[in-house]
C-alpha cells in the first residue's frame, strides 16, 4: 500500500487512531515524569563502598534483629554481624516466641560473640503489626550509649565492613536516617524473571537508590538495613508511628522526613546481601503484597502510582505488540507511528535499565540467571500485582493473623 489507505480502510484506521490518541494523552505526561526521575541517576549518591573500621566511632551502633521462626535463614546474618568492627556495640535479637529452634541457634552464637543478646518481645498488643513491635522493643532495650540504632532483617547477609562503612558515611554526610538497598540472591529462572520486574516498580516510582528528593512523601526506604540516629528515633516515639503499617520502613522514613530529618536511601549492594523468598510463588505472594506501600501513602498517591506504572511499565510491551501488528496489517497512520515510537522508547529504556540494576543481583553460580534478561516480559504481571495489593488489606503476615486493619492511616 506504500503507507496509503483505501477508503474502505478509513473506518478502522480512524478508530485505532482515536484509541492511539487516548493512549498518547495518558502516556506522554507519565513518560515525562519517568524521564525526570531516571535523569536523577547520574547525580545520585554512588554505591556505598567498604571502609576500614574507625576507632573514633567505637561502640556507637546497636543492631536490632527481629525474628519469628528464622532458624533456616538466620545463621548467615549472625555470622556476618559477628565479623563487624568496633563500631558495633551490641546485637539485640528480638524473638517473637519462635517454635523452630531460632532461640537455640542464637544462644549457640552467643557463646562466641558476647555482643549478641537474645530477648523476647511482650505479647503483641492490639493495633500493632509484629515486625514494628519487635523493632520497637529492641530499640527500648538498646543501650543509651549508642548514637545509632540499625535494624537488620534475619534473612540478610551483612558483609564484614557493613556497620562501620555505613555509620562513617552517614556521620560524614550529616544524615539522620539511611537505609540500604541490598544485593539480591535469587535461584531459578522464575525468580530471575519476576523479581527484577517487581523491583523496577520501585525504581520507576522513586528513582534509583541514592537519588535525592525534596518531597517527604516520595521518600523510599528499606527495612532490611535501616540505620536511625537514636535521638531521632526517641523523638518519633520509636516505632509507634509505624505500628499499624505493613511497610513500617517507608512509613517511619516519611514521618522522619516530614519532621525535618535528613533521610536517605542508598545503594548498599557491595555491603549486604539478602535471600528474601524461596521460589517464585512465595516471591509473588509475600513481596508483591507490600510493594504498593499504601500504608505510607494516601489512596490518591497509591492509585496514582498504579496508573503511572500501568502507563510506563505495564503497557509498553503490549502496546508495541498490538500496534506493531496493526502497522503490518496496513494501518500506518501518524498516530500509530507516534504510539509505536513512544512505547518502543519506553521498552528500550526498560531494557537498558537491566544493565543499571545488574549489580544488584548475585548471579555467580546462580541457576536460571539468564531469565534476568527476559524480565521486561514480566512487567505487565508486576503492575497487576501492585494493583491487586493496593486493592486489598493483608490479614496474615508471617503466620500471624491480623484483624481490624481495614483503615490504615499513612
Amino acid at each position: 500500500m506504500n503507507g496509503l489507505l483505501d477508503p474502505v480502510d478509513l473506518g478502522p484506521a480512524m478508530g485505532w487512531s482515536s484509541f492511539g490518541l487516548l493512549l498518547l494523552a495518558a502516556q506522554v505526561p507519565m513518560a515525562a515524569v519517568l524521564l525526570s526521575r531516571l535523569l536523577d541517576g547520574p547525580g545520585r549518591i554512588p554505591p556505598l563502598s567498604p571502609r576500614p573500621s574507625a576507632t573514633a566511632l567505637a561502640g556507637t551502633v546497636s543492631v536490632v534483629v527481629p525474628t519469628l521462626n528464622e532458624a533456616e535463614r538466620l545463621s548467615p546474618c549472625l555470622s556476618g554481624l559477628a565479623q563487624q568492627g568496633a563500631e558495633l556495640r551490641e546485637v539485640i535479637i528480638v524473638d517473637s516466641r519462635s517454635t523452630d529452634g531460632t532461640a537455640e541457634l542464637v544462644q549457640q552464637a552467643q557463646e562466641s560473640d558476647p555482643r549478641l543478646r537474645l530477648t523476647s518481645d511482650p505479647p503483641l498488643p492490639p493495633g500493632w503489626i509484629g515486625r514494628p513491635w519487635a523493632l520497637h522493643n529492641g530499640f527500648l532495650e538498646s543501650s543509651e550509649e549508642s548514637r545509632w540504632v540499625l535494624g537488620i532483617d534475619a534473612d540478610t547477609q551483612p558483609q564484614p565492613p557493613l556497620v562501620g562503612s555505613l555509620v562513617q558515611a552517614v556521620e560524614q554526610q550529616g544524615y539522620d536516617m539511611v537505609s540500604l538497598s541490598p544485593q539480591f540472591i535469587l535461584s531459578g529462572p522464575g525468580e530471575f524473571w519476576l523479581q527484577p520486574a517487581l523491583l523496577i516498580t520501585l525504581v520507576y516510582r522513586f528513582g534509583p537508590s541514592g537519588s535525592r528528593t525534596e518531597d517527604a512523601n516520595r521518600v523510599m526506604a528499606n527495612g532490611q538495613c535501616f540505620l536511625t540516629r537514636r535521638s531521632l528515633l526517641a523523638d518519633l516515639g520509636g516505632y509507634e508511628t509505624a505500628r499499624r503499617s505493613f511497610c513500617d520502613d517507608v512509613t517511619l522514613a516519611r514521618r522522619a522526613a516530614n519532621s525535618g530529618a535528613k533521610v536517605g536511601f542508598w545503594d548498599g549492594s557491595k555491603l549486604i546481601k539478602v535471600r528474601m523468598y524461596d521460589g517464585v510463588a512465595e516471591l509473588w505472594r509475600e513481596w508483591g503484597r507490600s510493594l504498593d506501600l499504601k500504608d505510607a501513602a494516601s489512596p490518591q498517591q497509591t492509585w496514582g502510582d498504579v496508573g503511572f506504572l500501568a502507563a510506563v511499565q505495564g503497557l509498553p510491551s503490549l502496546v508495541c505488540l498490538l500496534f506493531g501488528a496493526l502497522w503490518l496489517a496496513g494501518i500506518q497512520t501518524p498516530v500509530c507511528a507516534a504510539v509505536l515510537g513512544l512505547n518502543g522508547g519506553l521498552l528500550l529504556s526498560r531494557i537498558a535499565l537491566l544493565w543499571a540494576i545488574a549489580p544488584s543481583y548475585d548471579r555467580d553460580g546462580a541457576s536460571g540467571h539468564w531469565a534476568f534478561w527476559l524480565s521486561p516480559l514480566a512487567d505487565p504481571l508486576a503492575v497487576i500485582r501492585i494493583a491487586l495489593s493496593a486493592a486489598r488489606t493483608p490479614t496474615q503476615w508471617r503466620s500471624r493473623q491480623y484483624d481490624g486493619f481495614d483503615e490504615v492511616s499513612p
